[in-house]
This record gives structure tokens, C-alpha cells and sequence, in this order.
């Protein structure tokens, strides 16, 4: 009886394990590699089979036109002038950025009055679109690489500040607590509650504030540039060249991807260092 009983549970157990692993095997790294290039085939067969027919050509163009642009714009000197003014722009506001974000934030999330008193000024400074200061920082530096910078430093700026105050904010008291009472002094509250405690929060604000730095210097190059990616841009929307202008998206797309994946290995490296990726793990992997 008790054999009888046991063989349809084990039935069940059997085909979800078989369930399962079919499920583990379309979800494989390999495969989603695969449908994400097939996905992406099937998009850029509809775009030349219906640019024209269907889409207006000079908006849209066609992938083979996009594909020749892309090679003249990265086999001309022209070209890589503007990758390169764009990306030292990039690569100057964002770094600056994120230590003036993180300078603000810990000294105002170590002082709590200050933080109290000039939180909702930052909060108000950070309501401005930043688009709407670009006018501005053109008066006081000129249309000249610093102007780009100081645009590209305020996106990452604030994004990091919120983060790192609300983190230090959000340390648990009660462990702070037990490690004083134990004797810690302060630089072991730095290494065992303050340091894991921002590590996730710092990290997730280097990913937010990429992309806004590369958004920020785009913009300000659109409004008055000699070079970069942004001016461009610019330069082939008033030709109404919509191959150029998909090239120049596809250079920042790329950009993006590479700057979003340096940041990530450096997010790993860094907690895997601190001993905090195995706590992280769980999470991630959940379906």
C-alpha cells in the first residue's frame, strides 16, 4: 500500500524535475544569447523591408544605408574626433560627478542638522531640468569642452548624493550599537556597518548616473558645439541624413553598453573584495 501510494508522487516528482530542467535549458546563457540576436535579425529585417513601402525613407532610412554611414563615420578622422571629445566629456563629468555626489552626501549624512537644513535645498536645485542650465553654463564657459563637463557632472551628482545620504541614513542602528558596545571604534563602524551598508547603494548610482552623464553632454552639444557626437547628431538631423543619425545613435548605444559593462565587473570585483556578492546572489538569481 504504501508502495502504491508513493509511485504517483514520484511520477510528479519526476516530470517537474524534467519540467524543470527544460525550463533551465531554454533559460541558458547560450540561448538567450541566441534569441536576443534573433530578435534583434527579425527587427532589422522588418526595418528594411518596410522602410520605403511603409515608412518614410528619408526618416527612417534603411540598414544598409545605417551600416554604410556607420563605416564612414568610424573610417573618418571627422568622426573620431567627435567619439573623442564625447567620450573625454563623458569620462571627466562623470568622474566628477560621482565624487562631489559622494563628498556631499557623506558629509551631509554624517551631520544630521546640516543635512536637514540643506537636503530640500539640493532637492529644489535638483527639480531644474538640467537641459534648462545648459544655456547657462554656455555664458560662463564658452562653447568650449567645460561647458560639457559641468553639464554631465550635475546628472550623476545628484544621483549619487541621494543614494550614498539615504544610505548612511538607513544604517542599522542596533548594529552600530552592538559593535561600539563590543568596543569597536570608528573606523571598525566604517568597516563592518558603513562600508557594506553603501556598497550596494554607491554602485547602483554608478549605474543610474552613465547614462545620465552621456545624456547631459549629448544635450549640451545639440545646443552649441564645434564637436562630439552630440553636434552630429545635430549636423545630420538639419540634413535631414537619417542614415548619420542612426550611425552616431548606434556609436552612443555602444558607448552605453561598454560604460554600463565596466561598471558592472567593477560592481563584482568590488563586493566580491567586501565578501558581499554571496549575499547578493539570492536575489539576482531568482526567476
Amino acid at each position: 500500500m504504501v508502495a502504491a501510494t508513493d509511485r504517483p508522487v514520484r511520477k510528479k516528482t519526476e516530470v517537474a524535475v524534467a519540467t524543470r530542467r527544460r525550463s533551465e535549458r531554454w533559460q541558458g546563457p547560450v540561448t538567450l544569447v541566441v534569441l536576443r540576436l534573433a530578435v534583434v535579425a527579425v527587427a532589422l529585417l522588418l526595418w528594411q523591408v518596410l522602410s520605403g513601402p511603409v515608412l518614410p525613407e528619408y526618416a527612417v532610412s534603411k540598414p544598409t544605408e545605417v551600416a554604410q554611414a556607420l563605416v564612414k563615420l568610424l573610417g573618418s578622422a571627422a568622426g573620431w574626433i567627435d567619439i573623442r571629445a564625447t567620450v573625454i566629456e563623458v569620462a571627466a563629468g562623470f568622474s566628477i560627478g560621482v565624487v562631489l555626489g559622494a563628498v556631499i552626501g557623506l558629509l551631509l549624512g554624517s551631520f544630521p542638522v546640516a543635512g536637514r537644513v540643506l537636503e530640500p535645498l539640493v532637492a529644489a536645485f535638483n527639480g531644474i531640468p538640467k537641459i534648462a542650465l545648459a544655456p547657462l553654463f554656455l555664458l560662463f564657459f564658452g562653447i568650449g569642452i567645460w561647458s560639457k563637463i559641468t553639464i554631465a557632472v550635475i546628472g550623476p551628482a545628484f544621483v549619487m548624493f541621494y543614494n550614498i545620504y539615504l544610505g548612511l541614513r538607513l544604517r542599522e542602528r542596533e548594529l552600530m550599537e552592538i559593535v561600539q558596545v563590543m568596543g569597536g571604534r570608528k573606523h571598525h563602524l566604517l568597516t563592518y556597518v558603513t562600508i557594506p551598508t553603501l556598497a550596494a547603494p554607491f554602485f547602483a548610482a554608478l549605474k543610474t548616473g552613465g547614462p545620465l552623464a552621456i545624456l547631459g553632454v549629448i544635450g549640451a552639444e545639440f545646443i552649441a558645439s564645434t564637436e562630439g557626437l552630440g553636434h552630429g547628431l545635430f549636423t545630420a538631423a538639419m540634413n535631414l541624413d537619417a542614415a548619420t543619425e542612426f550611425a552616431g545613435l548606434i556609436v552612443l548605444v555602444i558607448m552605453t553598453l561598454t560604460l554600463n559593462g565596466f561598471l558592472s565587473w567593477l560592481d563584482k570585483l568590488a563586493l566580491r573584495r567586501l565578501g558581499l556578492l554571496t549575499r547578493r546572489r539570492p536575489a539576482e538569481e531568482r526567476p
